[in-house]
């Protein structure tokens, strides 16, 4: 059972956008725990989707039971998932989620993958929680109401983001081949340079480091929006800054920067030269 507690948010908080916020909450906490009963299973069949990612039964079922949640208490709602693509609606909300993000971590035993649930309209994101179920930690936020961390059974406490620089700093990536993917060995090379220290398990993980004041840096080369719909509003109600590589404050372009604000422009500038 998890030991996530979040009896003590202010009640303002839960109640964002109409109760979505605590739903969110709600819908991590039980797909994530429901990955532990098969995470390090023996005999864990990976099947390879079209795109050649892998997915297993965890991640199916995890989406699954966000869906049926929703189906029961907002119906109205739109849903986009990575396993179940996606389903109309007709309120002006959406959820866009990631059951595991980061299933080769999962499959190979590793605690930081994470469960992403994020809330849209449009093409602005207004909520979102990452969720650690191996490590028992969440971070969560809502616009305008900050960004919430809880570890274990411990007080929430807000989340805040950190005012290191690069050079003392610590930048996280997914994967260090995905740069050459797109063509941009270079720009991981200068950042790898530049920062204090350079680690690469990153997913959801990285984007939570950074909003908790551990890592300066997180860097997506190609992401889709579930990778990245729950992470947005996290990071800015923490104090820092997410945008594509282009600059833009949007999870939609296909890529991501998400750090502690001071370090941004520096890090767009070292990607792009």
């Amino acid at each position: 059972m998890s030991e996530i507690n979040t009896s003590d948010i202010p009640e303002q908080v839960g109640d964002a956008f109409e109760g979505r916020l605590r739903i969110a909450v709600e819908l991590a906490r039980l797909a994530g725990d429901s990955t532990l009963e098969l995470f390090q299973a023996s005999g864990l069949e990976v099947e390879r989707k079209g795109d050649d990612s892998p997915v297993t039964a965890a991640d199916r079922r995890a989406e699954q039971l966000i869906r049926d949640r929703l189906s029961d208490v907002l119906p109205q709602d739109a849903v986009l998932g990575e396993e179940f693509g996606e389903r109309a609606g007709s309120s002006d909300f959406q959820w866009i989620v990631d059951p595991i993000d980061g299933t080769k971590s999962f499959i190979s035993g590793v605690p930081l993958y994470s469960t992403l649930v994020g809330l849209v309209s449009g093409q602005q994101c207004l909520a979102g929680v990452i969720y650690i179920p191996g490590l028992q930690e969440m971070v969560f936020a809502a616009r305008g109401a900050g960004a919430w961390h809880v570890r274990g059974g411990q007080p929430a406490v807000q989340a805040k983001v950190s005012n290191r620089r690069l050079k003392d700093g610590l930048f996280v990536v997914s994967q260090v081949d995905s740069f050459a993917e797109r063509g941009a060995g270079q720009g991981y090379q200068n950042l790898e340079r530049e920062a204090y220290i350079t680690r690469s398990w990153g997913d959801g993980y990285g984007y939570l480091l950074v909003a908790t004041g551990r890592a300066e840096l997180m860097v997506d080369p190609i992401a889709n929006p579930w990778d990245l719909a729950a992470v947005q509003s996290i990071v800015e109600e923490a104090g820092g800054k997410f945008s594509s590589w282009a600059g833009q404050p949007s999870v939609f372009g296909g890529d991501a920067v998400g750090s502690n604000g001071l370090v941004h422009p520096q890090a767009l500038e070292l990607l792009g030269a």
